[in-house]
């Protein structure tokens, strides 16, 4: 029986393997355990992370690692706790910015309360921060991993979010980009500029890190960034640093876990080798089997499958049964395929499906 690692890698060589290769995101799924006190602190970093995946037959990928550290030039930052709140509060010669985000332990998980950019006031301060960001490399963690993940899988690291994402996913929201958008359209075009030279710098740096693939962790979603603003704001910067990544050596993913329909055949043809985390239907909006129509070129690895949801008890065992046998039957007809979770076991998951789930691609994912 081959490897992960060995499956994964023929798959992104346009080749064969034995099998569907089959690969988790369990991060979410540690990081409540480790909450609950049943792994310890520094398990998600350790050699026993590894193992884990190894021992429950997973091939192992992603971590959330950016291969750089960011060091704020100028400004006054100050980081506090306030309770279940995380705040942060950045004083630039342009104004001021702030955020907090609140942890959830019911979830284990944060979520923003308030964003670090409200309106377009913000928007010098924000330009003058980013203007004045500087990156230094740290690529010790991947260097670990690369000794730690052997024949288990690859070692995948970040690339900064393109701008506009930058403000969607985390810095704004999407209401207040579109606010701002109307509101201030030039000194928003300005900062999604500014954005862009200082996500550029970063990039070259994660572009030389130790990493055999890297990803743009766009958490892209259709109905909430459509063709129009993908077009706009997007494609540019997935087609420069694709091609930067393809000339480094290296694999490029992206991160699409939303709705597909809308973006689907538009960041299949940015120029990336891998769509990740793909939630199917029923939980998306499109089953497994569409998927190939949004790619003519039939070059595109799609990386995904198995809403997380499915690893709950909210599903019946047979439905799961079911849809696991359903996806491998797709995704054995040709080797463009990785069955992945869609997008993280979630903290409720549990291990009898994800181990099941190794069983059943030796059964039904064989080519």
């Amino acid at each position: 029986m081959a490897t992960p690692r060995e499956r994964v890698l023929r798959v992104l060589g346009g080749m064969r393997p034995d099998a569907v290769p089959w690969f988790g995101d369990l991060d979410y799924w540690a990081t409540a355990l480790i909450g609950r006190g049943m792994k310890p602190p520094d398990f998600k970093e350790s050699g026993a992370y590894i193992d884990w995946h190894r021992n429950l037959g997973v091939g192992f990928y992603l971590q959330g690692y950016f291969p750089f550290r960011m060091i704020f030039d100028g400004c006054r930052v100050e980081e506090r706790r306030e309770g279940p709140d995380r705040i942060r509060r950045i004083a630039t010669p342009r104004g001021e910015l702030c955020e907090r985000w609140r942890w959830m332990p019911e979830s284990f998980a944060e979520a923003p309360v308030d964003r670090l950019l409200k309106t377009a006031s913000d928007l010098p301060a924000y330009i003058w921060l980013h203007r004045h960001l500087r990156y230094e490399p740290e690529y010790a963690f991947a260097e670990r991993r690369l000794a730690q993940v052997g024949e288990t899988g690859i070692v995948l690291a970040y690339l900064p979010k393109s701008p506009l994402m930058q403000m969607v996913a985390l810095d704004a929201g999407i209401c207040a980009v579109v606010a701002m958008k109307a509101d201030a359209p030039a000194a928003f075009e300005d900062a999604l500029a500014v954005v862009d030279e200082s996500h550029g710098r970063a990039a070259a740096i994660a572009l030389a890190s130790p990493a055999e693939a890297l990803m743009i962790p766009e958490n892209l979603s259709s109905e909430v960034v459509g063709p129009a603003l993908y077009e706009a704001h997007m494609r540019l910067y997935h087609k420069t640093w694709t091609a930067r990544i393809r000339a480094a050596g290296k694999r490029s993913f992206i991160h699409l876990d939303g709705t597909l329909r809308g973006l689907l055949g538009r960041v299949a043809s940015a120029g990336f080798e891998v769509v990740e985390a793909m939630t199917p239907s029923p939980v998306g909006d499109l089953g497994v089997s569409g998927w190939a129509a949004f790619d003519p070129s039939g070059k595109v690895v799609f990386w995904g499958g198995l809403p997380g949801v499915y690893f709950t008890d909210l599903v019946p065992d047979a439905e799961f049964e079911r849809h696991v046998k359903a996806v491998l039957a797709v995704m054995r007809r040709e080797p463009r395929y990785v069955l992945g979770v869609a997008d993280q076991v979630p903290p409720d998951g549990l291990e009898v499906r994800v181990r099941r789930v190794g069983d059943l691609v030796e059964e039904f994912g064989r080519y």
